[in-house]
């Protein structure tokens, strides 16, 4: 009866998360608008392309973790770092926000955006008007590897934590820091990468086995590095997801 009961409990969980997930279409349009993006800031014109500029995903888009939105109001928000090859000693944050808020203003101009390109905190935001319904934070960022080895120096990290997963740490702009106006070593630092890589760490025999099911299902892919992280999904992902909508609710 227990066993019954079980997976009769496990079906439902699932069949109820699988309906928080978001169609595998809003992933690949995502990349694709964040791929536009990064060639946009990387053309020969742009204010930036001598300094390399890479985009990437952070946050849930990123760890496998979105859940459709409550209601029509809500919109898909996809978190993006834009990092350039700079240091601290070569400009303020300041400096740094202002020529990649240049560059998106211009690349929504330049794709008809309706919607004004709008300045957050330590973001600007790019709000589509198409039926995907999402808009893009685009964090401003610089390679920070020295800032958050001295913050975990004073932490309890590990000496592999701290070997492996720093080597990805940035250094991002808030409006908010005394220190925005002008050229210091006082940034907040933050790793989107580096937690990825520790997230996917503590998921990896599950996540392997979910891509194996999905191989064995499959005509599409003949093997599990085939599979996108996407597609696969992990008990320690399913429960974030249900954990987000009850706080989505509440």
């Amino acid at each position: 009866m227990d066993l019954i009961y079980k997976e009769e409990r496990n079906n439902f969980l699932n069949r109820f998360v699988d309906e928080l997930d978001i169609p595998d279409s809003y992933y690949d349009l995502a990349e694709k608008r964040y791929e536009s993006i990064g060639k946009w800031l990387g053309r020969s014109e742009s204010l930036v392309s001598d300094y390399k500029p890479l985009i990437y995903t952070q946050g849930s888009f990123r760890l496998g973790i979105p859940v459709k939105p409550i209601n029509d109001i809500d919109e898909y928000d996809i978190d993006l770092v834009c990092e350039l090859d700079m240091s601290k000693n070569d400009l303020s944050q300041k400096e740094l926000k202002e020529k990649i808020g240049f560059e998106i203003k211009k690349y929504a101009e330049a794709n008809n955006m309706k919607s004004p390109v709008e300045e957050g905190k330590r973001c600007w935001t790019l709000n589509y008007s198409d039926n995907a319904e999402f808009h893009m934070d685009i964090l401003p960022a610089i390679p920070d590897e020295e800032g958050l080895m001295i913050l975990l120096e004073k932490s309890n990290f590990t000496e592999r934590m701290k070997s492996e997963l720093v080597k990805f740490a940035i250094a991002i702009t808030d409006i908010n820091s005394r220190f925005y106006d002008s050229i210091s070593e006082n940034w907040l630092s933050s790793n989107p990468k580096g937690y990825c890589e520790w997230f996917k760490s503590r998921m990896i025999i599950k996540m392997n086995e979910a891509k194996l099911k999905i191989v064995a299902k499959s005509k599409n892919y003949a093997k599990i590095e085939d599979v996108p992280d996407y597609k696969a999904k992990t008990p320690l992902q399913r429960v974030i997801q249900i954990l987000k909508r009850h706080r989505d609710i509440m």
